[in-house]
C-alpha cells in the first residue's frame, strides 16, 4: 500500500462520508498531502553525509469557503494526518527533521474555491520524528511505546502535560516528569519532581548519565535510549 492509500485509509478512519461529499468541488485532502509532499521534495538540502534536512513546518493557505469547511469538520484531525504523511514519506526517502512535524491551515480571502498555497520552514525543535534508525552521541533517539523520537534540542522534557515537549498519556507521569539534557560529555536523564519517580535499568534514581541501550521506566512507560555507534551528524 502506497503512502497516500495509507493516507486515504486514515482519513476515511476519523471522517464521515459527508466529508468526503463536501470536499468533491473544493480542495481535496489528498490533494493537500500531495501538495505537502512535493514541498517536502523541492525544499529537501544536503547538510551533511547521509543527511537531508526537509522543512518540518508547514501553513496551508485556503479560501474563505474551504478553510471554513476545515474548521467545521475538524482542523486538528486532518492537520495530525497530513503531518504524519509528511512524516511516512520522509522516512521512506531518508530525510531528516530537525524539530516536530506541524500543519496549521489559515485562509487567505484572494483565493477561489479549490485553490491553496503551501508555505514551508524549517524550525528547530526540542525532539523530531525519527525518519531513520541512525543514532548519534549528538543526536540520541528514543522510543515510547514504539514511537520514536530524534532528540535534536539539547534538553527535552517528557510528562503528561501540554507543556511537555513530549506528551505521554499515562496517568502515573506527572505534567513534567523527565528531562533529558544533551551536553557534550554524555546524556544525562533527571526526574523533575515527579510524584512516583523516575527509574533507569529498574533503579530509582534522581538524575543517571544515560548509556546506549539504557531503559527509563516512569509511570507504566518505558522509554528505550540509543546513541548507536555511528559517526555524529552534522
Amino acid at each position: 500500500m502506497g503512502v497516500l492509500d495509507k493516507f486515504e485509509k486514515g482519513v476515511e478512519r476519523v471522517v464521515s462520508s459527508a466529508f468526503a461529499k463536501a470536499f468533491r468541488s473544493e480542495v481535496k485532502p489528498v490533494e493537500l498531502a500531495s501538495a505537502l509532499r512535493r514541498e517536502v521534495d523541492d525544499r529537501a538540502a544536503v547538510v551533511g553525509r547521509d543527511r537531508t534536512v526537509v522543512p518540518n513546518e508547514f501553513t496551508i493557505e485556503l479560501s474563505p469557503s474551504d478553510n471554513n469547511q476545515v474548521q467545521t469538520w475538524g482542523a486538528e484531525t486532518l492537520a495530525d494526518e497530513l503531518a504524519a504523511n509528511v512524516t511516512e514519506h520522509a522516512t521512506s526517502q531518508r530525510y531528516a527533521f530537525v524539530g516536530p512535524v506541524t500543519v496549521a491551515f489559515v485562509e487567505n480571502e484572494t483565493l477561489e474555491t479549490g485553490r491553496y498555497l503551501v508555505r514551508s520552514a524549517t524550525v528547530r525543535g526540542a525532539v523530531a520524528p525519527a525518519t531513520s534508525v541512525a543514532a548519534s552521541a549528538r543526536h540520541p533517539l528514543i522510543d515510547i511505546d514504539g514511537q520514536r523520537y530524534l532528540l535534536t534540542g539539547p534538553v527535552t522534557v517528557i510528562g503528561r502535560g501540554s507543556e511537555a515537549d513530549i506528551i505521554v498519556d499515562d496517568p502515573g507521569i506527572s505534567r513534567r516528569h523527565l528531562e533529558i539534557r544533551v551536553m557534550a560529555d554524555g546524556v544525562v536523564a533527571t526526574d523533575l519532581g515527579s510524584t512516583n519517580g523516575t527509574f533507569v535499568e529498574g533503579h530509582q534514581v534522581p538524575a543517571a548519565t544515560l548509556v546506549d541501550g539504557n531503559t527509563i521506566t516512569i509511570g507504566r512507560t518505558r522509554i528505550h535510549f540509543w546513541t548507536g555507534t555511528g559517526e555524529e551528524d552534522g
